[in-house]
């Protein structure tokens, strides 16, 4: 039988690199805002992007230069499920709902997720992915 970690907290540094007003520290997310962090973080970084992890990330960029249709849309949300499944141990009970938006050329993403360890409430996380150059 498996033993279930159970976490206290949650930590991770802001990628916005603003320091604290008071402390002049970088900044840290907590519990679910690190978590939801992390989870954009891998859906938008693409392979060979960090350097001394290469396997880290996804290609949903360059799934956006296709048709925005619903052949694209199974295919952005497979490389999403992979993605998170593979690099963030800290959520559970994944479902990825992706749906085109010809009319705007964009395709809207809505995961939803348990966190592993607590008790946080469902997590629910909205975004639109759109081809830019």
């Amino acid at each position: 039988m498996a033993i279930q970690r159970i976490s206290r907290s949650f930590r991770d540094i802001s990628l916005s690199f603003i320091p604290h007003p008071v402390t002049n520290d970088l900044t840290i997310l907590r519990n679910e805002n690190a978590i939801v962090r992390s989870v954009r973080n891998l859906v938008e970084t693409i392979p060979r992007e960090r350097f001394f992890n290469s396997t880290i990330g996804s290609n949903v960029r360059s799934s956006l230069f296709d048709f925005v249709d619903f052949g694209s849309a199974a295919n952005i949300k497979n490389q999403i499920e992979t993605v998170i499944e593979n690099y963030e141990p800290r959520i559970d009970n994944l479902i990825v709902e992706v749906d085109p938006k010809p009319d705007d050329n964009t395709f809207e993403v809505t995961l939803i997720f348990d966190i592993v360890g607590q008790d946080f409430p469902t997590q629910t996380i909205n975004f639109i992915l759109e081809a830019t150059r």
